[in-house]
């Protein structure tokens, strides 16, 4: 089967959206699936075993221009017309010339695929919106849907409305009815997507963010992770709606009613948490078991600490349902170490899991982390190996394997 990929962008160090298209190219090519990746992430980055072609921006057009004047206008002279563009457009002049550079790219290829898959990233839906843009193309079209969409559309606490909201509606309906098919990284997603857009339902398919291989040749363990130690770690952006201080007052609880613990035991905080900062610093100030960075860290880095440390977080908002799978889930699975969920009763992490698992709980509810850190703790101190995961329904649920199979049912 030929595949073209239509994808925002491959350069895994921009976002963890990024990371998980990589990791479903590289799964798809590992598949034996023929590819061809039109990426638009205006660098000339290749990936191995695949033939990627990367599209120009379109420089001189009048879309161009204006959406350089708006630039200049809001740096020189502070003057945001976003806002007002986004409500009466629904998208920027950006957008529509990134659109555009899409669409002009594509009509130019050669390749002739059984299957056109977008991918897009954070709040861009470029690719989709630019394969709308092409009906010859839609008997063939799947459209991965990695988010909600429209912001709204995103469960509490997130309430984010953007500007243009009912245009970015009509968009993601159009989405909905023409693509021949539609993909979503969890099965909640998709339930929660296709109670907005009920076409979903009917043209969807869970295809869960993928594992892949990375090397870790160049990544080196850093001067404040002691291997020795038990060591948790979360690894990621701490989002406004992602607080982290039931996570570590209750790891601060684990410590008071274990003081033997405090030489042996390390909290990892590593990923972009400027909502937290004050919060954090302070904990930080006052607790030296509790190791915290503010900023992005390579991926290779993580990801070698995410298979050395002794258990991986995986942190969510605190809500009645998180229908997200977390882009780091399968790098956590094929670390092979205990995955420490704090995330609603219903949340993907938790369904995939399993309703047996042990080691989840409610984000803010500070005594029962304590507890199952201590849990973990005491099993660590008896045999670090008894915290390996161990699920093999899982590595094989996020494997080339399973995704060839999902492809090719169709």
């Amino acid at each position: 089967m030929k595949i073209l990929v239509v994808v925002d962008s491959i350069n895994i160090e921009d976002s963890s959206g990024s990371k998980a298209n990589v990791a479903l190219i590289q799964n798809l090519a590992a598949a034996g699936f023929e590819l061809l990746v039109y990426h638009y992430t205006l660098k000339n980055i290749q990936l191995a075993g695949v033939t990627c072609y990367a599209i120009q921006e379109i420089k001189y057009s009048p879309l161009y221009f204006l959406s350089r004047i708006q630039r200049i206008l809001a740096r020189n002279l502070n003057w945001n017309l976003m806002p007002f563009l986004e409500k009466k457009f629904g998208f920027s002049f950006t957008f529509f010339n990134d659109t555009n550079s899409i669409v002009s790219a594509l009509k130019k290829r050669t390749f002739q695929p059984d299957l056109v898959l977008t991918l897009s990233k954070g709040a861009s839906f470029r690719p989709h919106y630019a394969v709308l843009k092409l009906p010859q193309l839609h008997d063939k079209w799947m459209a991965y849907v990695h988010d909600p969409y429209p912001f709204h559309y995103y469960p509490r606490p997130y309430n984010w409305v953007q500007p243009g909201y009912a245009i970015k509606e009509i968009f993601f309906r159009a989405v909905s009815e023409k693509s021949k098919y539609s993909g979503f990284p969890s099965q909640l997603l998709m339930d929660w997507m296709g109670s907005y857009f009920p076409d979903f339902i009917k043209t969807g398919t869970v295809i869960p963010h993928q594992n892949a291989n990375y090397s870790l040749e160049d990544a080196i363990f850093p001067d404040y992770f002691d291997a020795s130690k038990f060591n948790l770690l979360h690894a990621g952006n701490l989002m406004k709606q992602r607080s982290p201080a039931g996570l570590i007052e209750g790891f601060k609880v684990f410590i008071q009613q274990n003081p033997d613990a405090a030489k042996d035991s390390k909290l990892l905080l590593l990923g972009a948490a400027s909502y937290h900062k004050k919060m954090l610093e302070d904990y930080e100030k006052n607790s030296p078991q509790i190791y915290i960075f503010n900023g992005n860290v390579p991926f290779a880095a993580v990801y070698k600490l995410q298979r050395n440390v002794s258990v991986n977080i995986i942190l969510e908002a605190k809500a009645e349902i998180s229908p997200f799978l977390p882009a780091k889930f399968p790098h956590c699975v094929e670390a092979n170490k205990i995955i420490l969920s704090l995330a609603p009763y219903y949340s993907e992490t938790k369904r995939l899991l399993g309703d047996a698992y042990p080691y989840w709980s409610e984000v803010d509810d500070v005594e029962k982390i304590a507890a199952l850190i201590e849990k973990l703790y005491q099993l660590w101190k008896l045999n670090p190996d008894s915290l390996l995961l161990n699920r093999n329904d899982l590595q094989q649920y996020v494997s080339a394997d399973y995704l060839r199979d999902t492809i090719n049912k169709l």
